[in-house]
């Protein structure tokens, strides 16, 4: 029996697959099965797996018609035979210390059920954005779960497969936050944390931008919410998952989120990254100032961080 059980459905993404593929397969610690259900891809993404498939016997891919993200999660998760379990996407890029670290820290803390960490987020492109370090004690990240703010982030999580299955593993009722509604019914049998180290990078790309998914998103989160106040017996909570995640499909919403992203970008040192990002606004909108002064930033000396 491995040690860990890492889950992942993909659907199409072929172009983001193998650096995926890549920094799974070459991890420091390599105790560990990798189920990969190919939920219905069309674009080729099927070739690339059962080649992969063939090269590595760890992986066990399971390829057929789309069912979707919350019931393929499920499937992955009846088939895993490790006490533990790490969640993996198809577009982002694991650290190569990320098992082992997460591993050892589940050995050592019994009581953990759910583990998270520090994650930095790149574009499609691969560039670096800015870095995320959410609390690491479990009575910050538990609040932060019933506000809704999703401290853990999915396909960073380590969690332990008895604890999955006492809580009922995901509810398909969710099509989107089925990660938050999950962290927040684990969060009733064990505790929560996370590590400080960077342990995964998590890829922000055009395609994850939808509108609808956006309001099916914060929907879904204050349904997740409302249900755990209820168990708990909390009463009316404090919903704070309410802000958009992604842009929308208007423009105006667009030129926000290219804006966020360059100054992300620069104030992580990444002035190149920043100037780009300056310039698609300037594009986008040409008679508004906020492009110009981004690229201005970015050519200029290093001195304080800008918002």
């Amino acid at each position: 029996m491995p040690c860990v059980s890492i889950i992942m459905a993909v659907f199409n993404g072929k172009h983001f697959l193998p650096p995926t593929m890549r920094s799974v397969l070459s991890q420091t610690f390599g105790d560990f099965e990798f189920i990969v259900i190919d939920d219905g891809s069309t674009d080729g993404v099927t070739d690339l797996l059962r080649q992969y498939a063939k090269e590595d016997s760890r992986i066990r891919l399971i390829v057929r018609e789309n069912k979707g993200l919350t019931p393929s999660l499920n499937e992955a998760l009846r088939l895993a035979e490790s006490p533990l379990i790490a969640r993996m996407d198809s577009d982002d890029i694991a650290r190569p210390d990320r098992l082992a670290k997460q591993v050892q820290f589940m050995n050592a803390n019994p009581q953990c059920v759910l583990l998270g960490g520090a994650y930095e987020l790149i574009d499609e492109h691969g560039r670096l954005l800015t870095t995320l370090s959410p609390p690491l004690d479990d009575a910050s990240l538990q609040q932060q779960c019933l506000d809704g703010t999703t401290p853990i982030c999915h396909p960073l999580a380590m969690f332990r497969r008895d604890a999955a299955r006492e809580a009922g593993g995901y509810d398909e009722s969710f099509t989107v936050a089925q990660d938050l509604d999950f962290w927040l019914r684990l969060g009733e049998i064990g505790q929560l944390a996370c590590l400080p180290d960077v342990l995964l990078q998590y890829r922000m790309h055009e395609k994850s931008v939808s509108e609808k998914k956006q309001a099916q998103q914060v929907a879904n989160m204050k349904r997740a919410c409302e249900a755990a106040w209820r168990r708990r017996g909390l009463g009316a909570g404090n919903f704070k998952g309410a802000d958009g995640w992604r842009a929308q499909s208007d423009s105006s919403s667009r030129l926000k989120q290219t804006l966020k992203f360059g100054w992300w970008a620069f104030n992580s040192g990444q002035r190149r990254t920043a100037r780009s990002y300056g310039l698609r606004a300037i594009k986008m909108s040409p008679f508004k100032s906020d492009g110009y002064r981004l690229v201005y930033a970015s050519f200029k000396p290093k001195h304080s961080r800008a918002t």
